[in-house]
């Protein structure tokens, strides 16, 4: 039977072995805040990559941006994110516990997700007259009204410290609270500078900001995050078309780049959607270490709503003249937005195992896909010997040069193995006593722990040829 894998497993291990710590841990941590250690952000970095080729690189129809993480405030008023950004939440009264309504009001079976607050506060009304709706974490009945709470953070940039509070709406600057607002504020500069025409798309990785109300999930909910977002501009006509394209090729890069299994995820369709969307599915994968599935990537349609507005709060041109029909008219928008941080805690999520080895003996893997691990070969002697030891360190940075290697000789080759199978390194190279006279190396599989004697001529060439085979 396999053993169940927690969240209090995977944060522990994430620290243990350098993925992931809280951030600034030695002053007592911030709260839904983390910074991504050596091997973490090599994973990282890979699944971007990963996405950045699929996205940008192997297609001619949708470019590039790196837009800044300030904007100006009246983006935020335009989007409507400064009236409407808002979550519920509802605060314990006798453990202090906060709680967002939706959630806690699920529980006893109100979806109220995107409800007005006196909707919710209805329902809340209701359930405390008769006693039913209690804290989630000590079991009180002693709850406050829920109340909105906007999610975007302000700042004091440009202004000093104590004036924040003092300062006019337009005066507020705010880290951003999505990337997408970037891209439409830069749709018209694209439009003036690249030769593109509709239907295209603008790419871009960046950091947003939230202040959510509740956020406990490990990196899953944090309140800085990256996203991974694709806008494509196109004439309504053909938004159904394009949606049902950009589905299937959404679902194919997860089972064919990032690996997830099939039976780990799943579509879900929105009920509710916001006032300007049509459409909207989420691919949700199987969190083993969350207890279900959730949320890893959005596709919606946008419609025209977002140029619209900032033409109108901008006073500026935002509209497209089709060069074969003439036809003037506002873009509509299909978004595809993808949570980095969540897509590592997948990866990380469905890779992890523990296997028993039999006899007494048992290991910890990171069943990780090739092309993702963080480190792709270890090189190691097989014993601290000063004869083996330079010929292992040269053949390391040969390695080095091609592929993200490591080099270890801090203990018995079994220990160092382990290791290696912790953070997911696909292959381990060891040089013994024979390679000093047949030039050849050990070469072992991390999943099938099968090893083969490979000569150092060819070594180079074989290890990415294995990397391109697990990839396959």
């Amino acid at each position: 039977m396999e053993k169940k894998l927690t969240l209090d497993t995977i944060t522990s291990f994430a620290k243990r072995r350098g993925f992931v710590f809280q951030s600034s841990e030695i002053y007592g941590g911030m709260s839904a805040v983390y910074d991504y250690g050596p091997y973490g952000i090599l994973l990282k970095n890979n699944i971007q990559e990963a996405w950045w080729k699929s996205m940008v690189l192997d297609r001619d129809d949708i470019v590039g941006l790196d837009s800044a993480i300030f904007m100006s405030p009246i983006t935020w008023k335009a989007s409507g994110h400064v009236d409407n950004f808002n979550e519920a939440q509802i605060d314990c009264r006798t453990c202090k516990n906060r709680m967002r309504a939706d959630h806690l009001l699920e529980k006893y079976g109100y979806d109220l997700d995107k409800a007005p607050i006196e909707e919710i506060n209805e329902v809340l009304s209701k359930l405390k007259a008769e006693k039913k709706v209690k804290c989630d974490k000590c079991g009180s009945t002693d709850l406050t009204d829920a109340r909105n709470f906007n999610q975007l953070i302000k700042t004091n940039f440009g202004y000093p410290v104590d004036s924040l509070n003092n300062l006019k709406d337009e005066d507020v600057v705010y880290p951003r609270g999505e990337t997408c607002q970037g891209i439409y504020l830069n749709y018209k500069n694209i439009m003036d500078s690249m030769r593109v025409k509709l239907p295209f798309g603008i790419a871009q990785v960046g950091k947003a900001f939230r202040n959510e109300t509740v956020a406990r999930q490990f990196i899953f909910r944090t309140r800085e995050f990256e996203q991974m977002e694709m806008q494509y501009f196109l004439h309504p006509s053909i938004m159904d078309e394009k949606y049902e394209y950009w589905k299937n090729e959404r679902w194919n890069w997860y089972l064919n780049v990032i690996k997830l299994k099939p039976e780990n995820l799943q579509w879900k369709k929105h009920t509710k959607l916001a006032h300007y969307a049509k459409e909207a599915y989420d691919i949700q994968f199987n969190f083993r270490s969350l207890g279900g599935f959730d949320e890893i990537e959005g596709l919606h349609q946008r419609g025209d709503w977002d140029l619209t507005q900032h033409a109108k709060f901008s006073g500026k041109t935002l509209d497209y003249t089709d060069p074969a029909t003439k036809e003037k008219f506002i873009p509509h928008i299909l978004e595809t937005s993808v949570g980095l941080n969540r897509i590592l805690l997948a990866v990380l999520d469905q890779a992890y195992t523990e296997e028993d080895l039999g006899e007494g003996k048992s290991r910890v893997v990171l069943k990780i896909p090739a092309q993702l691990a963080p480190i792709k070969v270890a090189v190691f002697p097989l014993q601290k010997d000063e004869k083996l030891k330079p010929l292992a360190e040269k053949l390391y940075h040969e390695l080095k040069a091609d592929m993200t290697a490591e080099f270890d000789d801090s203990g018995n080759i079994g220990k160092m193995y382990r290791r290696q199978d912790e953070i997911g390194t696909p292959f381990c190279v060891t040089v013994d006593y024979d390679t000093l006279n047949d030039n050849c190396v050990t070469v072992r599989d991390r999943d099938s722990m099968k090893q083969e004697r490979v000569s150092l001529k060819d070594l180079g060439a074989k290890i990415n040829t294995l990397i391109t085979k697990k990839a396959l």
